[in-house]
């Protein structure tokens, strides 16, 4: 069974946009880069990582460097590593470990910075349907 920590080495932030200013509709950009898959022993794998999010227009950005250290048995991490060096797409398992953890900080972060969170926000589509007019009036 894997098991993956990951730890934050490096976290910036900040806000381009005036504080007074009303922040206008923006889209937001993210992107994780896991920068690469090394063996350090037979016990466990090291995939340092980067994670980006960028805000158009340019109301803020943020930046998280870190490590995630893959924990399982020799096979496991045998078949991680030898799918690195094919160029395949790491697991999704290292990828969704990273993710929640990146972006948890990064909506802490946004809080504090009083900008939109990276998250998209459900969204309620309009109704189509015309509501009934109730049988009384007040």
């Amino acid at each position: 069974m894997v098991r993956v920590n990951v730890s934050i080495h490096n976290l910036s932030a900040e806000r381009f946009w005036d504080v007074d200013k009303p922040l206008p509709p923006v889209r937001i950009a993210t992107n994780l880069n896991i920068v690469g898959i090394n063996k350090k022993n037979e016990d466990w794998l090291e995939a340092p990582f980067v994670f980006t999010i960028n805000y158009q227009p340019a109301v803020a950005q943020i930046s998280v460097k870190g490590k995630a250290r893959v924990k399982g048995n020799k096979d496991e991490l045998e078949e991680i590593h030898n799918a690195y060096t094919k160029k395949q797409p790491p697991p999704a398992i290292i990828v969704q470990s990273i993710s929640n953890v990146v972006f948890l900080e990064s909506v802490i972060i946004s809080r504090t910075l009083n900008i939109p969170p990276p998250i998209p926000l459900p969204k309620i589509p309009p109704t189509k349907k015309k509501l009934p007019e109730p049988d009384y009036r007040a």
